[in-house]
């Protein structure tokens, strides 16, 4: 069921106990908006616990040291930047089917949980989560400012992707104007600082891309093999999708990310007009309009194609 800010406010003000529910492959976004609205909550003398499948990458650990996860049995379930159950991992058999409130900004949300706070048309779940606290009045700490901030920030490609909207540049100067957050030095950390595996990476990606229907539609894989040799851990592919859309007359680009378990993360990006979320759909997954997303399995050259049909029939309509 679908609410609106009223409803979600009502909600959390009566909650105990909370489980955060993190998407797998963590980004700047659910980490952000899973951490942030753990403060919203302490705030409001709620205990709460933030959960994710995979490991928090290294780099957000400004935001994640020092907190504490409290243990107990929890009595309120809610997910943050999830649109769909599968992307829960281990934790969808434990919390899929409980969810008593999701917030998200996803179009293709499956509407799984019995309270869905959707905003399709915002920059990311973090703004969502902006708009909740200063509707319930609650106290935005400097750390959860942070969290906010990183949230926005990231997925809105600092803010130059064209998800970014005005309310996410005057939320972010707000962060700025009254927190004083450190926002340079998070978007250093977030959007230029490299291990020296990545930097090995980008110098192959001229290499690794591979152009499909005359340049329309560009693919670079990246398997468990090349991530050995480069030395390169697959959270350190976050940020890379954007990369596959770089070249000169490419509509649609697809990153395949293969995961220790031999199934392939696929982030699609659109460069202008297709809608990348629609076509994700078709094949399990879904995302934004310019940012999408599935997962696939079997053999590579298949998946492959089975991808660039999929992008070929959007292209024809």
């Amino acid at each position: 069921m679908l609410v609106d800010l009223y409803e979600a406010a009502k909600f959390l003000r009566s909650a105990e106990d909370a489980v955060i529910i993190t998407h797998r492959s963590p980004d700047g976004d659910c980490i952000g908006a899973g951490y942030g609205l753990k403060d919203i909550l302490a705030e409001l003398g709620i205990r709460s616990r933030v959960v994710c499948h995979d490991v928090i990458p290294k780099r957000y650990a400004f935001l994640t040291d020092g907190i504490t996860n409290e243990d107990f049995e929890p009595k309120t379930i809610i997910a943050v930047d999830i649109a769909d159950t599968q992307l829960m991992g281990d934790y969808e058999k434990i919390y899929g089917d409980k969810v008593q409130l999701c917030i998200d900004h996803h179009e293709s949300n499956k509407n799984y949980a019995e309270r869905t706070l959707l905003r399709a048309d915002a920059t990311a779940a973090c703004e969502v989560i902006y708009d909740l606290a200063k509707y319930m009045g609650v106290n935005i700490s400097r750390h959860c400012a942070m969290c906010l901030y990183t949230g926005i920030a990231t997925d809105s490609g600092c803010f130059k992707f064209e998800c970014t909207t005005p309310r996410a540049h005057e939320i972010a100067a707000e962060m700025k104007r009254t927190y004083d957050i450190n926002f340079a030095k998070i978007n250093r950390n977030m959007f230029d600082v490299k291990s020296r595996g990545r930097m090995k990476l980008d110098a192959q990606l001229t290499d690794l891309m591979e152009e499909y229907l005359d340049g329309r539609v560009v693919i670079i894989c990246i398997t468990q093999e090349k991530m050995k040799e480069l030395g390169v851990a697959m959270e350190e592919l976050e940020g890379f999708a954007p990369k596959t859309i770089q070249l000169e007359g490419t509509e649609v680009g697809i990153l395949m990310r293969e995961r220790e378990d031999g199934v392939f993360k696929c982030s699609f990006r659109s460069a202008e007009k297709v809608n990348v979320s629609q076509i994700c759909q078709t094949l399990g997954g879904g995302g934004h309009a310019r940012a999408a997303g599935c997962s696939a399995s079997g053999d590579i050259s298949e998946i492959k194609e089975y991808l660039v049909e999929a992008v070929r029939k959007a292209l024809d309509e």
